[in-house]
Parts: structure tokens; C-alpha cells; sequence
């Protein structure tokens, strides 16, 4: 079999050094617009393709990183598979319905993924993405984490033990939580601050003193921003006279309380939810009963998404900066690689609360 084209070759035809011709197809950031042009249009023509494995013999590595993630609109916790063996699954239409509801994409996992990849292309790091279900995911994990160098996990997607044998070989970072191993780098958001400002909001800028706590799967990120929102209560002098529906556990679950609610005359001020995608339920069911928001109750979410933007009303939230927790995984996996004995990194990201409709206020 003949030889194929070597980087040589590219950088004869393209007019430039080896090292430009890696830098285009390792860091393409490093290198002039016009300048990558011309390599890659040299490569096209030769027909050359970077070769992973050679670069991994160089370096000692494969140049690639790997995200094990999990679709939240068939969470693992839900245990869900979609397949109709199970009676007490949704059936194929009830999936349907919830892949093809607009408001569902981008939601915060797929934000934070793209974060991922645009950090990786910038830092000429291929990227390996895969997930799994509870029958497969630990041997799934195994498999993207025997081909890459580092590897970057969303919260309870796998046990413990599992990310811990990873980690002994490979780096791990956690994002959001660090509820598995202390001694993994993990990246999460100020969750008390945020939730704190949204609530002191609701109380100092509409008056408002009965303010309930809605949250959904049972997580540190969670108990942070249970935490915030007492914390406001406590600082305004107000009893926390609703208990906190925390966790809910599932959309249904959480369209169950607030029908009960409603059904029993008893509208707290404000309903303060732990996630935008919980906001969203909580607004539906309060449409199906018939009552206004903002008009006769308030509803705040916490992430962001794409999707509180164009709901109406507009939903006032706290903003995670979803884009940038995803490049700082990739920061902090690189980072770990060139220094191994680095003690753990916990980085907190800020936050900052956008008040839209949801609340009474109107959009800036």
C-alpha cells in the first residue's frame, strides 16, 4: 500500500513550517486566518489526514478528552428507556411529545456540552461524547475513558466507585456537583447567591412575603439553593410558613403539587423554583387551573435556558454561565494533565438573575 501524504508534504505545498501545519489541525486559534487557509486547502488536495495515534506516540497521549453526559429529557434517575417493557414507563408517544416540545432544547446540559466542544476545538483536543442508562453506563464510561486522556461527567450519571477507579488512571472533573469524590477537580455555580437575590427581590421590589420553594432531583446544587432561599427569608424577617416541596422528583410529580395547590385555594406568592425546567411545569399547571402569573402568582427559575426567553410570560431566572462551565472542565482536565499533583480545584462560577415577566417586572 502506497505511503500517504506526511505533515511534510502539507507544509512543502502550503509554503510553511511543520509546526504551522500541526498548529492549524491542533490549535487553530494560534494560527492567521489566511494562513489556515492555505494549509488546509493544501491538506484537501494532498488528501491528508492528521494522524491521532502518531501524535499520541509523541506525547505520550491521544489528544482527545471525553464528556460523559445524559439526555435530561430521559434523566437516568427517571428510568426511563422508552421501549415499552416496562408498564410503568411513558409510552412512545409521551417521549415524542416531550423531544418535539421546542421550550425542551437547548436545555442547560446541551449548553454546557457546547461549551465543551468549542474549548476543545479552540485547545486542538478531539472530543469524545457518550452516555449510557442504568443497565450500561458504567461500561459505556469504561469505554470512552480507555481512549481518552482526561474526562469531563455531569452529576449522577455514575456511581461513585466507578468515577473513582477512572480517576486513578485518568483525570476526572465533576460539573455542578462534587458529590461522588472530594478529590476530583469539579466545577459548579454560586447557587446561595443566586437564589438569595432572586428571593430578596421578590420580597423587597413586589411585596411579597409567602414565597414557596419548589425544587426537583434531590442534589447539593439543590440543597445550596434551598439554602439561598431561606437564608433571604431569614435576612426580611419572614417565617418560612410553606414547607418546601423538595425534592419533586419528576415533571409529574411536580404538576401533582401544584394542582393540589390550586385545588385547595391556597396560591403562595410566589412559587421559587430550583430549576427553569421545573418553572416551566409549575407554569403549565398554573394555565391549566386558570390562573395568571405574574398577575396572581409569581414564578422563578434558576439556569437560564433558552426556553425562558420565549415562554410567555417570559421567565425571570437566575443565569448559570453554562458556556463557560463547560470550557473550564476542559481548562482544568488540560490543566491536571501537565500538572498530575496539583491539589483537587473547586471552581464557583458567579451567577447573575434576569428579571423578565414571570416576576411583574418587565424585560430590559
Amino acid at each position: 500500500m502506497a505511503k500517504g501524504p506526511t505533515v511534510y508534504h502539507v507544509a512543502e505545498r502550503a509554503g510553511v513550517s511543520i509546526a504551522t501545519v500541526s498548529f492549524t489541525f491542533r490549535q487553530p486559534d494560534k494560527v492567521k486566518a489566511s494562513t489556515r487557509e492555505l494549509v488546509l486547502a493544501a491538506a484537501e488536495e494532498l488528501g491528508y489526514v492528521p494522524s491521532a495515534s502518531a501524535r499520541g506516540l509523541a506525547r505520550g497521549r491521544t489528544g482527545a478528552l471525553g464528556l460523559f453526559a445524559y439526555d435530561y429529557l430521559l434523566d437516568p434517575a427517571d428510568g426511563i428507556r422508552g421501549d415499552g417493557q416496562d408498564p410503568h414507563e411513558p409510552a412512545a408517544a409521551d417521549l415524542e411529545r416531550r423531544n418535539e416540545d421546542l421550550r425542551l432544547f437547548p436545555l442547560y446540559v446541551d449548553e454546557v456540552q457546547r461549551g465543551v466542544e468549542l474549548e476543545c476545538w479552540r485547545r486542538g483536543q478531539a472530543l469524545l461524547v457518550g452516555g449510557g442508562n442504568p443497565e450500561n453506563n458504567e461500561a459505556v464510561l469504561s469505554d470512552i475513558a480507555g481512549r481518552v486522556d482526561g474526562l469531563a461527567v455531569f452529576p449522577r450519571s455514575v456511581p461513585s466507585e466507578a468515577l473513582a477507579r477512572i480517576a486513578r488512571r485518568i483525570p476526572v472533573v465533576e460539573i455542578s456537583e462534587s458529590v461522588h469524590n472530594r478529590e476530583l477537580d469539579h466545577v459548579t455555580v454560586d447557587n446561595v447567591s443566586g437564589v438569595r437575590a432572586i428571593t430578596e427581590h421578590l420580597i423587597a421590589a413586589h411585596g411579597l412575603s409567602e414565597l414557596m420553594f419548589l425544587g426537583g432531583m434531590p442534589s447539593s446544587d439543590n440543597d445550596e439553593r434551598l439554602a439561598g432561599f431561606l437564608g433571604a427569608l431569614s435576612d426580611a424577617g419572614l417565617p418560612n410558613t410553606r414547607e418546601p416541596k423538595y425534592p419533586c422528583g419528576s415533571e409529574q410529580s411536580v404538576t401533582e403539587v401544584v394542582r393540589a395547590i390550586c385545588e385547595q385555594g391556597s396560591l403562595p406568592d410566589a412559587f421559587v423554583c430550583a430549576t427553569d425546567q421545573d418553572a416551566l411545569v409549575v407554569m403549565d399547571a398554573l394555565a391549566a387551573a386558570g390562573v395568571n402569573v405574574p398577575r396572581d402568582v409569581a414564578v422563578t427559575g434558576f439556569d437560564g435556558i433558552a426556553a425562558g426567553r420565549v415562554i410567555r410570560p417570559s421567565l425571570t431566572t437566575v443565569r448559570q454561565p453554562m458556556e463557560q462551565m463547560g470550557r473550564t472542565m476542559v481548562d482544568l482536565l488540560l490543566d491536571r494533565l501537565d500538572h498530575p499533583d496539583k491539589p483537587p480545584a473547586a471552581i464557583r462560577l458567579p451567577v447573575r438573575v434576569i428579571l423578565r415577566e414571570s416576576c411583574g417586572c418587565q424585560p430590559g
